[in-house]
C-alpha cells in the first residue's frame, strides 16, 4: 500500500481517505493535494513515485500541470487590471495594434479570458517546439481571422489563450508573463510554481506519464471541419512534451507551468481571500469579483460539454459542482490536475499528479477531492 505523507486537519479527513483510495485503486503513480482555508494550510499530502523507475514523490516534488497553468496566467492579467494598466472591456488591439488584422478589431480582452475570442487554435498549424517562440506565435495570432464572431460562442483556447495573454502583458509592461509571475506573484507569496522553470529546479521535477496513443486517438475522432478537431491538430501534442528541458524552460502560459499542489493552492489563496494574503496585497477585492462576471454559458465547441465562463476561470454548473457555493471558480489541466477557488468559504483546493488520464475533461480523481474539501470547508463556516 502506498504511504501517504504530510498533514491533514481532522475536519478534512475525507480528503485524505479519498487521496489514499486513488492510490489503492491503482489510479495514481505520484500525486499531491493541498487545501487552504482563510489562508491556513489544512491539507498538505503527497505520495507515490515521481517517475516510472520508482523515485519517491517528495514534499518538494513538482511537475507540469498543463492547463492549470492558465489560472496563474489569469492572475497576472488580473494584477494588471487591479493596477489600472489593463481594461478587460477594451479591444485587444488597444494594446497590440497588429492584432486588429483580419476582422479582429472587435475582440475584447475579456473575450480572450473567456475563450470566446474565436482563436482556439493556430492557423497555420504549428509544431510543438514552436510553442517556445512568443514572437512567432504572436505574429500567427495577429494574422488570423477569428473562427467565429468573437463574443458569441465559446471554444476552449487550448494553448492559444496563454500566448494571447502573454502578448497583451508584454505590450503593456515590456516584460514576459513568466517574469512578472515569478517576481510579483509567486515570489512575494512564497509559492513554488513556475512559468518557465529555472534549471536549478530540475532535480525536483517528476516525470509525466502520458496517455497511450490509443487513448489520444479519441481526441481526434471528429469531422475534419469540427472546431475542436481543428484546434487540437493545430498543435499535435502527445503528452510527453513536458519530459524535456526545452518545454519546462519555455514560457507556455496556457500549458507549461511546473509546480506542486502546495504552490497552486498558495497562489489561489490570494484570490480566495480577496486579493490579500499574509500581508501581501496584490489585487483589489473588486478585481477578484470580476472573475465571477459570467461571460457565456454554452456547450463549448472544443470541450463538447456545457461550460460557464467567467473572467479567466470556469464557474460552477450542475455538471461541474466542485463547490456548493456560488462564488466559486475552477480550472484544470489535461490529464487530471485541478484547482478550485471558493471565495465564499475562502478556500482553495489543488491537485497535481504525474499519471495523465486521456481526456480534457471527465477525470474524477481531483474532482472528488475538491468536492470533499469544499463541503468540509463549508461545514466549518459559522
Amino acid at each position: 500500500m502506498t504511504e501517504i505523507h504530510g498533514t491533514c486537519h481532522e475536519a478534512f479527513g475525507a480528503v485524505r481517505d479519498q487521496f489514499e483510495k486513488n492510490f489503492a485503486d491503482g489510479l495514481e503513480v505520484g500525486a499531491s493535494v493541498c487545501v487552504t482555508q482563510d489562508g491556513e494550510t489544512v491539507v498538505d499530502l503527497w505520495g507515490g513515485d515521481a517517475d516510472t523507475a520508482g523515485r519517491p514523490w517528495e514534499a518538494d516534488t513538482i511537475c507540469n500541470v498543463w492547463s492549470t497553468t492558465k489560472t496563474m496566467a489569469a492572475t497576472v492579467v488580473l494584477l494588471l487590471v487591479s493596477r489600472g494598466e489593463l481594461d478587460l472591456d477594451a479591444p485587444v488591439a488597444t494594446y497590440w495594434p497588429e492584432f486588429a488584422a483580419n476582422g479582429k478589431e472587435g475582440v475584447l480582452v475579456r473575450h480572450v479570458l473567456a475563450h470566446t475570442a474565436g482563436l482556439p487554435g493556430w492557423d497555420p498549424a504549428i509544431a510543438p517546439t514552436d510553442l517556445y517562440d512568443q514572437d512567432l506565435l504572436a505574429a500567427n495570432l495577429a494574422a488570423q481571422a477569428p473562427w467565429w464572431e468573437p463574443g458569441t460562442n465559446a471554444g476552449y483556447h487550448l494553448i492559444t489563450q496563454g500566448h494571447l495573454e502573454a502578448e497583451i502583458v508584454r505590450r503593456i509592461t515590456g516584460r514576459t508573463i513568466g517574469t512578472i509571475f515569478r517576481d510579483e506573484v509567486a515570489g512575494p507569496l512564497g509559492a513554488e510554481f513556475h512559468i518557465g522553470l529555472p534549471e536549478s529546479e530540475e532535480p525536483k521535477v517528476a516525470e509525466i506519464i502520458p496517455p497511450s496513443s490509443a487513448e489520444l486517438a479519441d481526441l481526434t475522432a471528429a469531422p475534419a471541419d469540427d472546431v475542436g478537431l481543428r484546434a487540437t491538430v493545430s498543435t499535435p501534442l502527445t503528452g510527453a512534451e513536458p519530459n524535456t528541458r526545452a518545454w519546462r524552460a519555455a514560457e507556455i502560459p496556457a500549458a507549461g507551468g511546473t509546480g506542486n499542489a502546495r504552490g497552486v493552492a498558495r497562489v489561489h489563496a490570494l484570490l480566495a481571500n480577496g486579493g490579500t494574503l499574509d500581508g501581501v496585497s496584490l489585487l483589489s477585492p473588486g478585481t477578484v469579483e470580476r472573475i465571477f462576471d459570467e461571460q457565456i454559458h454554452v456547450t463549448d465547441q472544443v470541450l463538447r460539454v456545457p461550460m460557464r465562463y467567467g473572467i479567466g476561470f470556469g464557474l460552477m454548473t450542475e455538471l461541474i459542482p466542485l463547490s456548493p457555493n456560488p462564488r466559486s471558480c475552477f480550472w484544470g489541466g489535461w490529464g487530471g490536475s485541478i484547482a478550485v477557488i471558493d471565495c465564499d468559504t475562502r478556500t482553495t483546493v489543488a491537485y497535481v499528479m504525474n499519471k495523465m488520464a486521456s481526456g480534457l475533461v471527465g477525470d474524477t480523481r481531483g474532482g472528488l477531492l475538491a468536492v470533499l474539501a469544499t463541503n468540509a470547508a463549508t461545514a466549518r463556516r459559522p
